[in-house]
């Protein structure tokens, strides 16, 4: 349901990472079909799926996943850019202005802190406005301090886009704060609510 937050939790090697993997259609299912947005994921090809990806899905990772050789600004521009979208510089500049990261938008991720990495991570992916938000532990390389701000930052982008957020978490504080929970335990799910 558009603008829910789901968290889905369970021990190390549950399941949860690989399911995030699959919604994305970056991991192909043994079995079972998969669809987002309407679309049979895995009825389309590499590229049709790379196309969707882009249409619809945002994604915030642990380990932050920013290109080393680009600054904060052109991060978070590379999305807008790969769809081919005008205005991409502005868009991006406003998106850190929102994360608190208007003075450093010509850092590069390796003069950034965690948090800030984090948080241009959070910039890029809310930039193209996406239906579905994946996050896999964003919290997890940060301190709790830093970690408290980064996913309440990220719950308030969520709500003001009203993206739908699935949520990988370990930390029951974080997955309390969605509408929906499920736990998974050796790939199944093993209790929702």
């Amino acid at each position: 349901m558009r603008g829910e937050a789901l968290a889905v939790v369970g021990a190390s090697g549950s399941g949860k990472s690989t399911l995030l993997g699959l919604l994305a259609g970056l991991d192909t299912p043994s079995a079972g079909a998969v669809r987002l947005d309407g679309a049979d994921l895995f009825g389309l090809d590499e590229d049709g799926r790379a196309m969707l990806r882009a249409k619809l899905l945002g994604f915030v990772f642990q380990s932050f996943q920013l290109l080393p050789a680009l600054n904060a600004l052109e991060n978070v521009m590379l999305p807008l850019e790969l769809k081919g979208e005008a205005g991409a510089a502005d868009r991006a500049a406003k998106m850190l202005e929102r994360v608190g990261l208007a003075e450093r938008l010509r850092h590069y991720p390796k003069t950034l802190s965690g948090g800030e990495q984090q948080r241009v991570a959070l910039a890029r992916a809310f930039v193209t406005q996406p239906k579905l938000l994946l996050a896999d532990e964003p919290t997890g390389n940060l301190d709790a301090a830093t970690g408290a701000a980064v996913i309440d930052l990220m719950f308030e982008l969520n709500a003001q886009a009203r993206t739908t957020l699935v949520l990988v978490t370990h930390d029951d504080a974080i997955a309390g704060r969605c509408g929906r929970k499920i736990r998974l335990v050796a790939g199944r799910i093993d209790g929702a609510g």
